[in-house]
């Protein structure tokens, strides 16, 4: 189309004028920069996000049923169910309730989770979770109170540390019997135990006040019978469909049962770093149009310098909407190809620290988990991306029609 080919000729031709050269250099520039921003800093969200889900791996299960009411589901039904499947690898039950843990240098909430050792391990991978110690709820010598597991803000309020004589004692309230208000004692039940490790998993919900306690001890101190628990824990067989295998689960069990997969266990934890990704990328796109509007500043001048031009193309017959388009697609043109170098710059320097960790993160790497800053690229936010450029590239271009309309 004529307006087309006119506007690529007006920006491949030499200015007069060095100054827009100089501006209009400057006005590209600063739309590729905001959109590289744009481009890494979701990555670099994408990154946290990835790391928390693989961080969370360790120790949630692919699948988690729970009961639709009440407290507890009967891990044997649902074992049965789970066993008569090909894409389940394994399946532990697990008690979860919160308990007081008593020690020689202080006291502090817990919430206590039986778990079943041999079967646990076969679900969520313990041992890459250990911070000092081992990983064990099974018997660690004779003659000792059963083996237990804390998390780090457990070890680090109660001052405990894995050892045979890191003996303590957990309590919880009395389920069942009459309690006697002349001795509140009563009103509770408790067991000894022996802290065999310390876990750190870098995510508050595990490492503020978990303990890990023998599935047998739970469930005698909670009074509970013997295929009692709070949720079975699943996990699949790599490659499996988790989406799919939920569903055809929830309809084996019944309504009396919740099947729940991993992202949906920590809704609050995923929901948080997705509202800061946007919010961060509604405010990288605000930037990016200000810094568009440099490029409204170099069509004013490029309409000043084409103004004998014109002049000439309205004498030849000339329509006034086609030299308007001419200068709407100048402003498009040069917001989209700043864009796309910004798309491009972004992606590489992303890609670069994806694949080889160029910015290290500002720290002891003994304390850190990570020693890098995460980063993962997303088609999808490469592509909203590029998308939010177009549109940006047409309003200005509709913008800089304005600036032709006294062109006699």
């Amino acid at each position: 189309m004529l307006a087309l080919r006119i506007a690529l000729r007006y920006l491949a031709a030499p200015k007069s004028h060095r100054a827009v050269n100089v501006i209009s250099a400057i006005a590209v520039a600063g739309v590729a920069v905001a959109t590289a921003a744009i481009v890494v800093v979701l990555s670099v969200f994408n990154g946290f996000s990835e790391l928390s889900r693989r961080h969370l791996s360790f120790v949630d299960p692919d699948l988690s049923i729970s009961a639709a009411t009440g407290k507890t589901v009967d891990a044997s039904a649902v074992a049965r169910v789970l066993d008569a499947r090909n894409d389940v690898a394994a399946h532990t039950p697990v008690l979860v309730e919160r308990g007081l843990m008593v020690t020689a240098n202080g006291q502090m909430p817990v919430v206590a989770v039986g778990i079943d050792d041999d079967s646990y391990r076969r679900v969520a991978a313990a041992d890459s979770i250990v911070l000092d110690g081992i990983f064990t709820t099974g018997e660690l010598m004779p003659d000792m109170p059963p083996a237990a597991v804390a998390s780090v803000g457990v070890a680090m309020q109660t001052g405990i540390r894995p050892s045979p004589e890191s003996t303590f004692d957990i309590y919880f309230p009395r389920r069942r019997g009459r309690i006697n208000p002349a001795n509140p004692s009563g009103a509770y039940v408790n067991g000894a135990l022996t802290l065999a490790g310390v876990f750190r998993v870098d995510q508050p919900e595990y490492d503020t006040d978990r303990l890990y306690i023998p599935l047998a001890v739970m469930r005698t101190l909670l009074e509970r019978d013997s295929s009692a628990a709070t949720t079975v824990d699943v996990r699949l067989h790599s490659g499996a469909d988790v989406a799919a295998t939920a569903d055809e689960v929830s309809k084996a069990l019944g309504s009396d049962y919740v099947v729940t997969e991993r992202e949906r266990l920590h809704p609050e934890t995923f929901r948080m770093i997705a509202v800061e990704k946007w919010i961060t990328f509604l405010m990288l796109v605000f930037i990016l149009l200000i810094a568009s509007f440099n490029i409204v500043t170099t069509i004013s001048l490029l309409v000043i310098e084409k103004r004998d031009n014109m002049a000439t193309l309205r004498a030849l017959g000339t329509p006034r909407h086609t030299i308007a388009a001419v200068f709407a697609w100048d402003g498009a043109l040069i917001t989209t190809a700043g864009g796309m170098a910004g798309l491009a710059v972004g992606v590489l320097l992303a890609w670069l620290q994806q694949h080889f960790g160029l910015i290290k993160l500002a720290a002891d790497p003994s304390q850190l988990t990570i020693s890098v800053y995460p980063v993962k690229i997303e088609t999808a936010d490469v592509a909203l991306t590029a998308a939010a450029v177009v549109l940006l590239g047409i309003g200005i271009g509709q913008i800089s029609r304005l600036f032709t309309r006294k062109i006699a």
